[in-house]
């Protein structure tokens, strides 16, 4: 039976981060299965840029407008991805109508807050169990941040995974770079709340790679002459770029999960990271990568890791089981969602 997938996020194209690539695998793999799936996201609202993160646009999204989408498109489930403008008025609108909903936590917003305005992390916390405190589920990425957001007072959480392209990221011909070896990769957005600068800081021999573009790379190429910035890379390049080094560096203490770790390891290429979630969930405990408080020591030690190891954790990851825990966590909703939106009043 056809399902219909109402999936609400402030975070969607042209936009480049973990988000949006996990809501774009899903939906592909949710419209493979035979089910329709409507994407209510930026490009559907006019949109003013976000203080201090102008390339990011913020939706003049209201309940209204997506309740008369919600009553158009009569969904089986809804899900909201996000806590900005989109996800807030999906849920009013969601609430108001007695509709259950799913929803999803992607980022350590509170952390992420904390370094660009000083907002005390116990109020951002806050906002975000009152925020996902109604879902019938509320899906996080790893089990690390399960038992964090537990501790914290937040309820009905389920582990949801990641997933990779195996027909991308996989070992490839590397790219000829003119580096001195062993060369340290990181890819990433370049934003403050990434850390960089405790990769660009370190002292490690060879060189140091970076990937990706974004708000401080302008600043970080002046600041850090000595280390090769490749700028934004995709697909089949990007994992050239993967293939052809040595170590892969996650210096974030802010991701819940981290996409291109799992990237990394399909293209066999070890970790080293902080001890934090991602990280601790995807490579602790395995050969596939090397985790310290000292980035460093995590770094040396990466060196001496087999790449086929790496790749081997990669096959614990998959779009397929994704979707599958997606669907799983839908399917309670489901139901309840089938007695028909079309009384929702706009």
């Amino acid at each position: 039976m056809m399902e219909r997938f109402l999936i609400a996020t402030d975070a969607w194209h042209p936009q480049v981060n973990g988000v949006v690539r996990t809501l774009s695998s899903l939906s592909d793999q949710l419209r493979e299965r035979g089910n329709a799936v409507k994407i209510v996201s930026p490009q559907d609202f006019r949109t003013l840029p976000c203080p201090t993160y102008p390339e990011i646009r913020l939706a003049l999204a209201s309940a209204d407008g997506i309740s008369r989408t919600i009553s158009e498109f009569r969904p089986t489930a809804i899900h909201i991805a996000t806590e900005g403008p989109i996800g807030l008025a999906t849920r009013r609108a969601a609430i108001r109508s007695g509709l259950p909903f799913t929803t999803s936590l992607h980022t350590r917003f509170p952390e992420y807050l904390r370094k660009r305005a000083p907002v005390p992390e116990s109020l951002t916390y806050g906002f975000l169990r009152w925020f996902h405190a109604p879902a019938s589920a509320c899906l996080v990425p790893t089990e690390s941040m399960r038992r964090q957001l537990l501790a914290r007072g937040f309820v009905n959480l389920v582990n949801w995974t990641r997933g990779v392209d195996r027909a991308v990221f996989r070992p490839t011909e590397p790219i000829l770079l003119d580096l001195p070896r062993p060369v340290f990769l990181t890819v990433s957005r370049l934003a403050p709340e990434k850390n960089i600068e405790a990769f660009l800081d370190l002292d490690l021999p060879g060189s140091k790679l970076v990937v990706g573009d974004g708000p401080i790379m302008r600043d970080l190429v002046r600041q850090y002459p000595d280390v090769h910035f490749a700028g934004a890379q995709f697909g089949d390049a990007l994992a050239r770029y993967y293939s052809s080094a040595d170590v892969f560096v996650f210096p974030s203490k802010t991701d819940t999960f981290g996409i291109v770790l799992i990237e990394a390891l399909a293209c066999g290429l070890p970790i080293a990271a902080f001890p934090e979630p991602g990280p601790n969930d995807v490579v602790g405990g395995t050969n596939a990568g090397a985790i310290d408080d000292d980035l460093r020591t995590a770094c040396l030690a990466a060196l001496a890791l087999d790449r086929v190891d790496a790749l081997d954790r990669s096959m614990a990851y998959s779009w397929d089981a994704c979707a599958d825990i997606f669907l799983d966590a839908a399917a309670g909703i489901a139901s309840a969602t089938a007695r028909g939106p079309a009384d929702i009043a706009a």
